[in-house]
């Protein structure tokens, strides 16, 4: 699935030109001209990461990043902000602000969609396409293929959309607890509504998709707080 970038830049031809880039990689652009906008916008669904311009009508970028970072739901979306700025206390102000990176303007389209992809590697590697591997399990997000090797044979396994995108998301946050609540949220979607019970039951399927390898034991309940993929399982 494509990560939606939302742009928040109130001169439609740059809008239009980072769109237009973004489409190209691959990206899903969403365009919004003020932060109230851009607002009206994330309370139906959240972004992949913002491109936020700071001089904007109304509310300005750096307020609106404070904003997003204050708040539970929007505190860990990417930001980069787009300015004219380029003085160092201008740049050191909107990192402060929570942006995750700073480009000036004028800027290349090629630039700024290789820093976004840098941005999305490093704050949410599950919606990167590099190829995953812990131990003898290896996940490629583009072919969308999840290969399993023993040393001699290597096995393709069979995984449902829903087990793929929890795969990925456990291997690129190894060793790490996940309630129920934060896996709706990350691979399902905040938007989407539905039970906590629904993810012990993909759970379960994902399991059994890794049984033929003997990968199972990778995915840990951990009681009384949720799973995680650890590298070293313990033997049942």
């Amino acid at each position: 699935m494509a990560s939606s970038i939302l742009i928040v830049e109130d001169e439609p031809s740059i809008a239009e030109l980072i769109a237009v880039n973004l489409s190209h990689a691959g990206f899903l652009p969403v365009r919004a001209f003020q932060t109230e906008q851009a607002s009206q916008l994330m309370k139906e669904v959240l972004p992949d990461l913002v491109v936020l311009d700071w001089m904007l009508p109304g509310k300005s970028g750096v307020q609106f990043a404070k904003e997003l970072r204050s708040n539970e739901r929007t505190k860990d979306i990417p930001i980069i902000l787009l300015t004219a700025r380029s003085e160092e206390m201008d740049k050191i102000a909107g990192l402060e602000a929570g942006a995750d990176d700073y480009v000036t303007k004028p800027f290349s389209p090629k630039e700024l969609v290789a820093r976004i992809r840098a941005v999305l590697r490093r704050r949410s590697p599950q919606l990167a396409d590099e190829v995953v591997q812990i131990n003898n399990l290896r996940l490629d997000p583009v072919s969308h293929r999840v290969l399993a090797t023993n040393g001699i044979d290597e096995v393709s396994l069979d995984l449902g959309p829903t087990e793929f995108r929890l795969l990925h998301f456990f291997m690129t946050h190894p060793e790490r607890v996940h309630s129920r609540g934060q896996l709706l949220d990350k691979v399902w979607g905040d938007h989407v509504f539905v039970e906590e019970r629904t993810v012990d039951v993909h759970i379960k399927r994902l399991r059994a998709a890794l049984a033929p390898s003997n990968c199972q034991n990778l995915i840990e309940t951990v009681r009384g707080s949720g799973y995680r993929l650890t590298k070293t399982p313990i033997t049942q």
